[in-house]
């Protein structure tokens, strides 16, 4: 009841293929990618003090 098995996983996938389209996946994912990639240059940047200070 913990974790999820591989049929659980199958049925998410199928969902996510129905939501979003089998075309616009990559896109999506692509998106997703920017975005971390934006994030951890953000934390890069705040550990070089180069961020605004947060009260």
């Amino acid at each position: 009841m913990g974790s999820f098995s591989l049929f659980h996983w199958a049925i998410v996938l199928l969902a996510v293929l129905l939501l979003f389209g089998a075309g616009k996946l990559p896109s999506v994912m692509g998106d997703l990618a920017k975005g971390v990639r934006s994030f951890k240059a953000g934390l890069k940047e705040e550990d070089r003090g180069g961020g605004t200070p947060v009260a």
